[in-house]
């Protein structure tokens, strides 16, 4: 495929069959019934420059150290940074936002689950990107840094009304946020930004629609297939073997070390299948999904290689990914705040340091409904051939 900007103005005619592509949104068309009633000599041929508005875009760096008169060179580069981080950002929003719109539907068109994984794959490359930029930021050295960092003040990263929404958009909640000097997060954002924050909140995060998806995993009816129950004798006939295995060992140290092994399989098995139990731990914030989508992941994890669960299985992979990566972006941000002010205070009055350290210790969203194998801390061909021969 060539380059669209190298082969010339696009026909008038060129049309595209890729529906995948295709905005879900529902728009009205408004834009294109718009540029349908343009006349050929108000409408140029398209270029590179105008279809990227560069003008604006590379016009839109603007050092406050020259602006008083003391141009620091580094400041470009951390302004250039930033701008990057905000596009990607935007674009995860609008990667999340398009797969949260085809979840809606998943129910009634499996096949969308292609398309789900292949923006929800793109968002963990676009993360990848977003973890690896940080370290750019490392080619400054602290002197370089402290020499514009008081034309910032009172901005702060914390201000970044992306970021707030990408964090409600993926299931955080009000009170599991870190205070910023004693307040909350609504307090750096005002008017429609704050609107839009405070919007983002109460719509459906991408969190509650996939636990609602997971709740209806096909396989989970008792008066159907029956997979708790059969999930359930299998677990119980695997520990039993496990401590016979463990009874008949001669080496008393090793006979000790197998049975703690156990009795922490014996507990996870107990907080899995007790509801009261796994309720407490979701009160607790030690898991985030209902117990009902519990077991659709784990039926998820266990028939992975079903085709009808293969595309599943990697969604709910791609989910852990993401977990990961935001958590390895947190703490590449900590540690670079701590290369470049040490202890200092924030520019927008925060603790710095302490409190982006704080904020990268918070619970995951999906690595706290792990897989049936990490749950159980065993291997997962023991559980997966003890379930198969239940069913």
């Amino acid at each position: 495929m060539s380059c669209p900007f190298m082969s010339g103005p696009r026909p008038k005619n060129a049309t595209t069959n890729n529906n995948n592509n295709r905005d879900v949104s529902g728009g009205s068309g408004d834009a294109d019934k718009s540029a349908a009633a343009t006349s050929d000599d108000e409408n140029p041929a398209m270029h590179y420059h105008k279809y990227l508005h560069l003008d604006k875009v590379l016009k839109s760096q603007v050092l406050e150290s020259e602006q008083q008169g003391c141009k620091v060179h580094d400041e470009h580069l951390f302004i250039i940074i930033h701008q990057v981080y905000e596009l990607w950002f935007k674009q995860i929003l609008y990667e999340i936002d398009s797969v949260c719109t085809l979840f809606s539907r998943v129910q009634h068109d499996e096949r969308k689950q292609l398309v789900i994984n292949q923006r929800m794959g793109r968002v963990i490359s676009i993360m990848k990107i977003v973890v690896e930029q940080i370290h750019i930021l490392e080619t400054m050295t602290p002197m370089d840094f402290l020499e514009f960092r008081t034309f910032l003040a009172p901005a702060s990263g914390f201000e970044s009304q992306q970021f707030r929404i990408l964090e409600n958009r993926l299931g955080m909640k009000p009170e599991w946020r870190v205070k910023y000097a004693q307040k909350n997060y609504e307090h750096a954002h005002h008017g429609a930004r704050l609107a839009e924050i405070k919007q983002a909140e109460i719509e459906p995060s991408l969190l509650s629609i996939v636990q609602q998806w997971l709740e209806r995993t096909p396989g989970l009816e008792r008066d159907c297939f029956n997979f708790w129950d059969k999930f359930q004798a299998a677990a119980n006939d695997m520990m039993s073997d496990m401590l016979r295995d463990v009874e008949e060992l001669e080496d008393e140290h090793q006979k000790e070390a197998m049975m703690q092994e156990y009795n922490i399989a014996k507990e996870s098995f107990a907080s899995v299948f007790d509801v009261e139990k796994h309720n407490n731990m979701v009160s607790r914030g030690d898991r985030r999904f209902s117990h009902k989508a519990l077991q659709g992941a784990l039926f998820i994890s266990l028939y992975r290689d079903e085709s009808r669960f293969s595309q599943p299985f990697q969604f709910l992979t791609l989910l852990m990914d993401l977990d990961s990566l935001m958590m390895k972006w947190r703490l590449n941000h900590v540690q670079l705040v701590q290369r470049m002010i040490g202890s200092r205070p924030g520019t927008g009055g925060s603790s710095g340091y302490m409190y982006l350290k704080a904020t990268a210790r918070l619970v995951t969203n999906y690595k706290r409904n792990p897989s049936c194998c990490q749950i159980l801390k065993s291997p997962s061909q023991v559980i997966h051939s003890h379930a198969k021969e239940q069913t």
